[in-house]
């Protein structure tokens, strides 16, 4: 039977504050948020499309790659529209079963994709360091195992700390003031006993980024020292041009976590953690695919083909 308290928290909603301290940018924002959405909508779904219909990017790398997009996109899906509906309507509540869902698809994309970068940092491992074997390696069985595994421990890890979220108790409607629903929102807002919830938050999504962060700074340790192992530079550029894009993304990813996990909690700092949480949640999902296609021949000639195809067609 349920408490008291636990009885109060179906009537009781967050209100997601966003950027309204600036009613003047609510416009701009919006056309801001709803253009870098829309590239990255057609962006990560390009690059899935591209890498399915052309043979030559049937490799475990783009494989990854794919997933990856995937990943990108419905991490973007998930909180971009409601930033964008909270820009041009009063009402910016939220239930707190509405918020808890958002959370947990969020959650299960972040870790998702850390554990894919890491994946993706063990496979250029493997084709710098180990070439001759890297047919055997990273054979399909195998890159099938990895993207299972990848998704597998997001779900779970997710599931679980939800789960800590769903034994809590609220009290009161809480202002997030922020655009998404966060962790600390959530204990925060609760009236009930909050430590089983935050051992759960210590283990699972620090544990997976202090893992997956060793598995890709050990994997590029070894791809450099090889590298600088080999007498052709031509053979050096070639392995440098094939990690450069993902050493990229990784940097980004990585570096804007720790950036926003080092930012205090204080009011001085709120502007800076939605500035930081819009590059985190909106604009690296844009920038992935962009990242991957720029420096990348295959998927440039297979975008270009498909251009010319419409062409033809109209």
């Amino acid at each position: 039977m349920l408490s008291p308290e636990k009885n109060q928290s179906g009537a009781i909603v967050f209100i997601l504050w966003g950027f309204s301290d600036y009613p003047d940018l609510q416009v701009p924002l919006f056309l801001l948020f709803l253009t870098i959405y829309a590239v990255t909508v057609m962006g990560n779904v390009g690059m899935i499309v591209i890498i399915k219909i052309n043979p030559k990017l049937h490799t475990p790398m783009y494989v990854f790659l794919k997933h990856l997009s995937f990943v990108d996109f419905c991490y973007s899906t998930i909180a971009t529209p409601k930033l964008l509906e909270n820009l041009v309507v009063e009402d910016r509540s939220i239930s707190i079963k509405a918020c808890i869902t958002q959370f947990f698809f969020g959650l299960t994309c972040v870790i998702t994709e850390m554990v894919m970068l890491a994946v993706m940092a063990y496979d250029r491992f493997v084709a710098i360091c180990y070439p001759l074997l890297y047919t055997v390696s990273m054979s399909p069985k195998r890159c099938a195992l990895l993207v299972t595994v990848a998704y597998s421990w997001g779900i779970v890890s997710s599931i679980l700390v939800t789960y800590s979220l769903l034994v809590l108790s609220f009290c009161e409607t809480q202002i997030i003031n922020n655009f998404v629903c966060e962790y600390s929102v959530f204990l925060s807002a609760s009236c009930s006993d909050t430590h089983f919830s935050e051992t759960m938050l210590f283990i699972f999504p620090n544990l997976s980024a202090v893992c997956t962060l060793i598995v890709i700074l050990t994997s590029y340790v070894f791809i450099f020292v090889t590298i600088l192992k080999m007498h052709s530079a031509s053979g050096r550029y070639k392995a440098f041009s094939t990690c450069a894009s993902h050493f990229t993304a990784v940097t980004i990813f990585y570096g804007t976590i720790l950036f926003l996990y080092c930012i205090p909690n204080s009011k001085s700092s709120w502007l800076v953690v939605k500035v930081g949480s819009v590059f985190y949640i909106v604009v690296i999902p844009m920038l992935n695919p962009l990242i991957y296609s720029l420096r990348n021949n295959d998927v440039k000639e297979t975008f270009r083909k498909l251009m010319n195809l419409k062409i033809i067609s109209q």
